[in-house]
C-alpha cells in the first residue's frame, strides 16, 4: 500500500486496477494502473521487466478488495503490451506502458475513466493529492493488504527534490515527486504503475497527473515517491492508443 495511508471506500478510485500474475502467492497482486479508455490500461514500463507471459496476467478492474472483488468488479486479460520505446531502467526515465485489454471493460459506479492531464493542466497548481494502491504498508513488508488502501500527499517541487540532501540531482523534469519532507506517507513496493491524482482547482473532479515510478525506500524523509508526470506524455499516449 501505501504507507502512512487508510482504507479507501469502494468506487472512491474507480479508475485504479490491480494488475495480478496468475502464479504469484496470494493475490497476485504485482503492480497497479489507471483505466485511460474503456480498452486502455496506463501503467509503469517497469512492471514489466524480464516479463514472461503476459498475455495470462490479470487485469481487475472495479474492486477495492482483491479477495472479494464484489457486483462491479471485471478482469481482462492483456491483449497488447506498448513499453515506451525510449524507458531506461536505470535512470528510470520515460517509465510509462499501456496495457491494451483483450475487450473493452463496460463503466458503471465502480467502473470510470481517469482524467488524463494534458500540458493545459497546472499540475504543480493542483492540491489536495492523493496516491492510491494495494502494495506495502511499510517498507520491507512481505504481505500485501489486499484492501485498496490511499493516502493524502503533497506535490513537491522539483528543485527541492534535486536538492543534494534530498534525492541528489537524478529527478527529470518529466517527473513528479510527491509525499512529505518529513517522510511518513507514500507509495511503497507493489504501488507502481498506479496513480497519482489531484483535485482540478474548480470542478469537482480529479485529474491523473502522475504514474508512480520509483523510490528510495517507502516515505522516507527528503526521499518522497517519485512519478512519471502524465501530462508530459499525453501527446505520446493519444498517438499509441489511437
Amino acid at each position: 500500500r501505501v504507507v502512512g495511508g487508510w482504507n479507501a471506500q469502494p468506487g472512491s478510485w474507480p479508475w485504479i486496477v490491480s494488475i495480478q500474475v496468475p502464479w504469484a502467492q496470494g493475490t497476485g497482486h504485482i503492480c497497479g494502473g489507471s483505466l485511460i479508455t474503456a480498452e486502455w490500461v496506463l501503467t509503469a514500463a517497469h512492471c514489466f521487466l524480464n516479463a514472461s507471459y503476459v498475455e495470462l496476467w490479470r487485469v481487475v478492474i472495479g474492486t477495492s478488495n482483491l479477495y472479494q472483488l464484489g457486483p462491479g468488479a471485471q478482469v481482462r486479460y492483456i491483449k497488447m503490451l506498448i513499453i515506451h520505446e525510449h524507458y531506461n531502467n536505470v535512470t528510470h526515465i520515460h517509465d510509462l506502458a499501456l496495457l491494451q485489454l483483450d475487450q473493452p471493460v463496460q463503466c458503471n459506479y465502480y467502473i470510470q475513466l481517469a482524467c488524463v492531464a494534458d500540458s493545459s493542466v497546472p499540475v504543480t497548481k493542483l492540491s489536495p493529492c492523493y496516491v492510491g494502491g494495494w502494495g506495502a504498508t511499510y517498507e520491507g513488508a512481505k504481505i500485501l493488504p489486499y484492501i485498496l488502501q490511499e493516502a493524502l500527499v503533497n506535490l513537491i517541487d522539483i528543485r527541492t527534490c534535486n536538492r543534494s540532501d534530498w534525492n541528489a540531482w537524478i529527478i527529470e523534469k518529466t517527473h513528479l515527486c510527491a509525499g512529505f519532507p518529513q517522510g511518513g506517507t507514500g507509495t511503497c513496493q507493489g504501488d507502481s504503475g498506479g496513480p497519482l491524482i489531484c483535485k482540478d482547482r474548480t470542478g469537482d473532479f480529479y485529474w491523473l497527473v502522475g504514474v508512480t515510478s520509483w523510490g528510495k525506500g517507502c516515505a522516507r524523509p527528503q526521499l518522497p515517491a517519485v512519478y512519471s508526470s502524465v501530462q508530459h506524455y499525453y501527446n505520446w499516449i493519444v498517438s499509441r492508443i489511437s
